[in-house]
């Protein structure tokens, strides 16, 4: 049987662990198996159990303090990426080989590992070789996309993603729990964007012509195509992070060879428990 993987990824404080946080808590609830691995090698803490964690392998501290390659912070979480897909065998012990998993990876955030390195093209060749289905899955914050140009930018952020790695892609929009009742309303229209009329509400603000008809061309280009549409998170809306869970599933066909499980009949405390467990393991140290 095949496994099951979501790259998590986005820019830095886009809400990734959150949302792998919350995507375990929600699986629990519906009675299915979620694991997360931590692939970033900077990561202080998280709010959630891994499976594994690449600061096991390496970590950026210790690469920083290495006086021989005197790499600053971005410098060394290259290093270690790099480092980790030469070292794949440790994943590979990492995840074992039990059927039918069920993976985050939570990634870092830092955007060249997308656009012109080869890290992450490497680490899905891999991982679909040891026959996982793999959809990436893009994050933005939403209070970062309120306005016209931002929106843009993260249009071609998540597009780079889906150019790079050549896999299915599911973009999300973050932290709408964060927004004002005013913003959630005003958001709505880049969740599916027109974006001519998007380009013609800001036609005042081009400066300059040239910008303007490249600006104009990238924006054809996405609404012609249909390339990036996004789905609002709400970690607070269990049926919204249900809808976002879909998606994802379809785009991976999860659950075709699966025999129909009924969801546990249980109140939400105890649906939690392994969470609660974890947390007091770790307040208690």
């Amino acid at each position: 049987m095949p496994r099951y993987a979501q790259l998590v990824m986005g820019p830095a404080g886009s809400g990734k662990s959150t949302y792998c946080s919350t995507m375990v808590q929600h699986a629990a609830s519906i009675n299915r198996s979620v694991q997360v691995v931590s692939l970033d090698p900077a990561a202080e803490h998280f709010d959630y159990p891994v499976m594994a964690d690449i600061r096991e392998l390496i970590q950026v501290d210790d690469v920083m303090e290495d006086s021989s390659l005197r790499f600053g912070p971005n410098g060394g979480l290259v290093f270690c990426m790099e480092y980790f897909v030469n070292n794949f065998e440790w994943l590979e012990e990492s995840l074992g080989h039990v059927e039918d998993d069920y993976i985050l990876f939570d990634c870092p955030g830092q955007i060249e590992l997308y656009t012109h390195l080869p890290v992450m093209k490497q680490l899905v060749e891999q991982l679909q070789q040891w026959e996982f289905r793999v959809c990436g899955v893009f994050l933005v914050d939403s209070q970062f996309m309120v306005e016209s140009f931002k929106f843009i930018s993260g249009v071609m952020a998540a597009l780079s993603a889906m150019v790079s790695l050549e896999i299915p892609q599911v973009n999300i929009m973050t932290k709408m729990d964060l927004l004002s009742p005013k913003a959630k309303k005003e958001i709505e229209k880049y969740l599916d964007p027109d974006m001519y009329s998007m380009i013609e509400d800001n036609s005042d603000s081009f400066r300059s012509t040239k910008f303007k008809k490249l600006t104009n061309a990238i924006c054809g280009l996405i609404d012609d195509y249909s390339m990036v549409r996004f789905l609002p998170f709400d970690r607070t809306d269990e049926e919204g992070i249900n809808i976002v869970l879909q998606h994802i599933d379809f785009s991976i066909q999860y659950g075709e060879d699966l025999e129909f499980k009924e969801p546990k009949e249980v109140d939400e405390e105890a649906s939690n428990d392994n969470y609660d467990e974890f947390f007091q393991g770790k307040m208690d140290s």
